[in-house]
């Protein structure tokens, strides 16, 4: 698949997606209907829809309907951008800005955007549970965005990014942590995937696969801060990342190493998808 090709259908998925992700936000009364509003002015902050977009892929290259999928991938966009919310909190990054714009409590203060947050997380699981699809994937769906959200989860991530506030931690753990905080979701994605196409013969390897994509994802988000220089919040927290652990140059041959080993996963499910495996090469090249 060459990129004109490939461009196409990124774009396609990113068309349905941004209308069907905002269209999945619960209109409420005028009296607080900021948190509507906070809602979804973080889901249109301009973010690349990686999560999304591989639960929709995944579902086609294994024969299933992308209609089938917008609730499971708008479900797993639900549940990222409360992550980012929380994540740019006072208490957590306190970081201002999130892809050049005001984070959410710059723009509707603290209070807000936890409950925007808060909301988003609930509503992710209303996304599940409006598919149509049969009751026992839909009891399969909930649980496993549970799980990967949960304290073995994201949050158990989160947490460990935390404690390695001004701690050095070993690459095992380093390793560990983003297999969690970033990885559970983008393994999520692709399991939710194959859940919408029906075909939960293909989940185990799909898991497989995205664990080492999201822990190239990682690195490479890494390499990107490192670029920030000082205005980097890992940096400022002085936390351990792969550039700091591997060097500048290890940390890009360990997202190489990574992505190598996703790609194999792919080849190994014998998928008919070019643009899975375009997808996963351009996430290793990529940009803010």
């Amino acid at each position: 698949m060459n990129d004109f090709d490939f461009n196409n259908k990124y774009s396609e998925y990113l068309k349905l997606l941004d209308k069907y992700v905002i269209d999945m936000v619960p209109e409420t009364p005028k009296l607080w209907s900021v948190i509507m509003d906070a809602m979804k002015y973080s889901l249109s902050s301009g973010g690349k829809r990686v999560r999304p977009v591989l639960t929709c892929a995944f579902c086609e290259a294994l024969g299933g309907n992308v209609q089938d999928a917008l609730p499971f991938a708008s479900a797993i966009e639900f549940m990222h951008t409360y992550t980012l919310i929380h994540d740019d909190l006072p208490c957590m990054d306190n970081d201002d800005f999130r892809r050049g714009k005001p984070s959410s409590h710059k723009k509707f203060g603290e209070a807000n955007a936890l409950l925007a947050g808060d909301a988003l997380l609930d509503h992710s699981f209303s996304c599940l549970a409006s598919s149509s699809m049969r009751p026992e994937l839909i009891v399969k769906a909930l649980k496993t965005l549970s799980d990967n959200g949960g304290i073995n989860g994201v949050i158990g991530g989160q947490t460990v990014d935390l404690l390695g506030e001004n701690k050095k931690l070993s690459p095992e753990e380093l390793i560990l942590q983003d297999s969690m905080k970033t990885g559970c979701l983008i393994r999520c994605a692709c399991e939710l995937g194959c859940l919408a196409a029906d075909r939960e013969d293909s989940v185990l390897k799909a898991v497989e696969y995205g664990v080492n994509l999201g822990i190239a994802f990682q690195i490479v988000d890494d390499i990107l801060d490192f670029s920030e220089g000082e205005d980097s919040s890992d940096i400022k927290e002085n936390k351990t990342t792969y550039v700091s652990a591997f060097g500048l140059e290890g940390a890009k041959s360990e997202a190489e190493r990574y992505t190598e080993k996703a790609l194999s996963d792919l080849n190994e499910m014998n998928l008919n998808s070019d643009f899975l495996k375009t997808f996963t090469q351009k996430l290793l090249v990529r940009s803010k």
